[in-house]
């Protein structure tokens, strides 16, 4: 435990007692519906002292269950926060009334992150966001699933990745896929979002590399200035180095926003800035949509933190989801070897797969799907806040009230799955494997409703042509002497898998193919 949360503590508790007297004295009788069970909560701080474990926040909510009840609720300081870790309530908040629960908290870190909630992720609930939601949802479907333009992208990078392993083959080395896999994903976002891309060793890429892990360490990890806002008047080392990587990542976006204004034409739409260009442009001209760019936020802030989100969102999911892949791939040569004979048997060696192929190849398919059960990117959903009082199945719930989705729990649900912590793709099949199914109501890896992930079409693409491209020309195993990698993962704002070294030996057949034949 931190010393500064040490002292913390005792440093209120006297106060906490004297005033857990006074509102148990006081307190009158509950009448109406009532909230849902609550861990025991001091004053000032809460139910801190409750939450208290050795395990990440997704695995302690999941086991509190077993005291509390599918659904519960706990105070983090003065705000009440409710879990939900069943589908049926997961469902109800998401999408029976999604817009009722569509509201976003504010935060210290996610302000310093979004300039107070100017993006889409952690913006709250409003006509602006709506608008900017919409332009954002427009551009991206000019590269929509099914899009000749996006895959040729995707495909390019799967190129590039495997030239990479292919020369780390030939000098026998083995890599650090994190960094390669980061970088063809980056150049995919970087295409949509901006027209370019990243060269291997590119400095910009490097501190791109660099302020992007500093966020993912430091951002709505419930820290306790968020907890408590008063405490950043501290030194704070957290605070310190989100804030030096925002000034990073926002001098980056500030140099391709810059280029894209001086370059900006009515004419030509070529990625998404140019749509949020065109979106600005048009209301500051008051043309006929009569729209104000101030009243629905188009001003330089929202136009560069929404590029940011998506940019930033983008990336850091799929690289992570992609990683949580082959470490598994690796665990299981089994499962890695009937992907190949998948493969083999109807892509074949004389071309690369492509987006037609998905409906041919059920098993790589599932395989995509137990990943995002097994590791959800994000098991604990970003907090959503009710707008109005309102209910969770027979749980009373009060205006303001925060909610989180406990991805985790609905993915490692005994009732729902069978042995939920074994990796088995054959639950996403039929009883003939010939095809895709859902086995449960409890399997959303993007989330539903309102808040859908924008970016679900786009991820899907990508991990499979990636998964695609590098397992029908690689076989990925671990170096001799080393261990295999751990499933454990370090929670933040996404469930990053440890970092382990990967080799990718050539399959049978392209050993001997020119670096020309990997495209």
């Amino acid at each position: 435990m931190d010393m500064d949360w040490v002292l913390f503590v005792y440093a209120f508790s006297a106060v906490n007692l004297a005033l857990l007297a006074l509102h148990l004295k006081f307190r009158t009788p509950a009448s109406g519906p009532r909230g849902p069970p609550r861990l025991p909560a001091l004053p000032l701080i809460g139910s801190l002292l409750s939450l208290r474990s050795p395990h990440p926040p997704h695995v302690l909510f999941k086991e509190l269950q077993g005291k509390y009840g599918q659904t519960y609720s706990l105070m983090m300081g003065s705000h009440r926060v409710i879990i939900v870790n069943h589908h049926a309530h997961a469902k109800e908040v998401l999408l029976k009334k999604g817009k009722i629960f569509a509201g976003r908290p504010r935060s210290v870190t996610t302000d310093v992150l979004s300039r107070d909630g100017k993006d889409i992720a952690f913006g709250d609930y409003s006509a602006t966001w709506r608008f900017h939601r919409k332009i954002v949802h427009g551009a991206l479907c000019m590269f929509g699933e099914g899009s000749a333009s996006i895959e040729k992208i995707i495909c390019a990078e799967a190129a590039s990745l495997c030239s990479i392993l292919s020369e780390a083959w030939t000098a026998g080395l083995a890599l650090d896929l994190s960094p390669e896999l980061t970088r063809a994903v980056t150049n995919v976002i970087c295409s949509l979002c901006f027209s370019s891309s990243y060269r291997r060793g590119d400095a910009e890429f490097e501190a791109m590399l660099h302020y992007s892990q500093g966020i993912v360490d430091t951002v709505a990890k419930d820290s306790l200035v968020d907890i408590f806002p008063c405490l950043q008047i501290f030194p704070n080392a957290d605070l310190r180095l989100l804030k030096r990587c925002v000034s990073v990542r926002d001098k980056l976006l500030q140099k391709e926003y810059d280029k894209h204004k001086a370059a900006y034409s009515d004419h030509v739409q070529r990625d998404l800035l140019d749509a949020l260009l065109r979106a600005k442009c048009s209301a500051e001209n008051n043309n006929t949509t009569g729209i104000n760019a101030e009243s629905v936020g188009l001003t330089d802030d929202h136009l560069l933190m929404t590029v940011g989100d998506i940019f930033g969102a983008g990336v850091e999911t799929t690289t992570t989801v992609m990683k949580w892949a082959i470490t598994y791939l690796i665990h299981h040569p089994q499962i890695q070897s009937r992907i190949q004979e998948e493969l083999d048997s109807r892509v074949g060696m004389d071309r690369s797969p492509q987006l037609g192929d998905r409906g041919s190849l059920p098993y790589l398919e599932a395989t995509i799907r137990e990943v995002l059960r097994i590791r959800p990117v994000a098991p604990l959903f970003i907090p959503h806040v009710a707008l109005s009082d309102t209910s969770i199945g027979d749980f009373a719930v009060k205006k303001g009230t925060r909610v989180v989705i406990n991805l985790w729990s609905l993915h490692h649900d005994e009732k729902e799955w069978e042995n939920p912590e074994r990796f088995d793709p054959g639950r996403f099949l039929n009883s003939e494997g010939t095809g895709l199914v859902i086995p449960s109501s409890s399997y959303l890896p993007f989330g539903a409703g309102v808040r859908v992930c924008l970016g679900e079409a786009l991820a899907k693409m990508e991990l499979f042509l990636f998964l695609s491209w590098i397992l029908q020309r690689f076989t990925l195993t671990v170096p001799s002497g080393h261990s295999l990698p751990s499933l454990e993962g370090k929670f933040g704002v996404v469930l990053q898998p440890t970092k382990y070294k990967v080799n990718a030996t050539p399959r049978p057949g392209w050993e001997g193919k020119c670096k020309a034949c990997w495209n």
